[in-house]
This record gives structure tokens, C-alpha cells and sequence, in this order.
């Protein structure tokens, strides 16, 4: 409203001056009008939320994680865990390496008492491969190594290779840099874990003799 009164206010001084000079006062008053068009037509433009965009950007970036098929279902319940609003960073197990390192199928694990067995797991390899801060591939200087904790307290030794990817505790990134929200995804070749938890996976020397 203030700049329609402006574009009034100008029309009448101009007036005042139409006698001394008709010319320059039908010039204004078409550069007035101008004016008062191009104010008008932005006052309608739809506004665009900060919140929209942030929400725009949140659905791709879960969407790239999501149909990335190297994170498989399991991937996707421990990325589930955490809060899509905090800074968290992950490094997911592969497909494979559920199955391979874990022996976590999943047709067999998610049905009756196995669910809540798979879940327990899932939750331990959570504790090992979280940490509560952003780590992108950029963040790590090729050729050193950063030790971070995760949310058990287990030490992540992350390093990265010449082709960028990352090495954490020896297991090397497939895929990295995947967002949902504002979690950092890091799709592991292996699964990352302390030794006690490793080995209750492997089979029993005793039972094999």
C-alpha cells in the first residue's frame, strides 16, 4: 500500500506541473503507471517458503538413499532409527555384507521370533556405525586417518582411498555421500563392529569337532 500512495503522491505533483510542460507530464504519468503494473504483479507472485525448499530437498535426498539397492532392507531399518532432523552420519552394511557377515537373510529374519532377534542386531550395528555429526567423503584428508566415536563409544578409524572412497576400521565405503535429511549415508563393503560381536557370528571350532 505504501508504494501505491507513493505512486499517487508523485501522479498529483506531477499534475502541478502539466500546465508549464504537457509533454514531460504525460511522460510521467505513463512511467508512473509502468511503476504501479510492475508493483502490482509482484505483490501476486506465490511466496516460497524456506520450509518448502528444505522440505523439496528433503524428499529427493531420501529418496536417492532409499532407491539405492545396495542398502537393501535391513540398511534401511537402522537408517530408520535415527531422528531425519539431527546431524547424524552412518555407515551402513551392503546387501552382501548383511548376509555374508551377519548371516541375515531377508525373507528368513523377518518373520516371528526372528524379527526380534534381526531387530537386536540391527540396533547393535547401529551403536558400532553411528556417529553424531555430519562426516562427508570431503571432510577426510586424503592420507590421514580421523578417529571419531560412535554412539556405543566404539572408535571409527576413517580414512579415505585415492578413488575417494572411505575406509573406516579397515571396511571400505561402495557408495558414499547418500543423504536422507540430515543424515550422511555411507554404504559399506563389510560390517563394522568390535571383536566380541564379530565372533558370535563365526561359526564354533567345538562344534565342528
Amino acid at each position: 500500500m505504501r508504494n501505491v500512495d507513493f505512486v499517487l503522491l508523485s501522479m498529483r505533483m506531477a499534475k502541478g506541473h502539466s500546465l508549464k510542460n504537457p509533454i514531460a507530464f504525460v511522460c510521467v504519468v505513463v512511467s508512473l503507471c509502468c511503476l504501479l503494473v510492475v508493483i502490482i504483479s509482484l505483490a501476486k507472485l506465490p511466496e516460497i517458503s524456506g520450509e518448502d525448499n528444505l522440505t523439496s530437498n528433503r524428499l529427493k535426498t531420501t529418496e536417492k538413499v532409499l532407491v539405492d539397492e545396495n542398502v537393501g532392507l535391513f540398511g534401511k531399518m537402522i537408517i530408520e532409527m535415527l531422528p531425519e532432523d539431527l546431524a547424524f552420519t552412518v555407515f551402513v552394511p551392503s546387501r552382501r555384507a548383511f548376509e555374508h557377515d551377519l548371516k541375515l537373510n531377508e525373507n528368513d529374519s523377518l518373520a516371528g521370533e526372528m524379527f526380534n532377534n534381526t531387530h537386536a542386531i540391527l540396533t547393535r550395528v547401529l551403536g558400532f556405525s553411528a556417529v553424531p555429526r555430519i562426516i562427508s567423503s570431503a571432510s577426510v584428508p586424503l592420507g590421514e586417518e580421523i578417529r571419531y566415536d560412535s554412539l556405543s563409544g566404539f572408535s571409527l578409524y576413517t580414512s579415505k582411498d585415492p578413488d575417494g572412497m572411505l575406509i573406516v576400521n579397515g571396511v571400505r565405503a561402495e557408495h558414499v555421500d547418500l543423504r536422507k535429511g540430515k543424515i550422511a549415508v555411507h554404504i559399506m563393503d563389510g560390517v563394522i563392529m568390535d571383536a566380541e560381536f564379530e565372533r558370535s557370528f563365526q561359526p564354533d571350532d567345538s562344534e565342528e569337532d
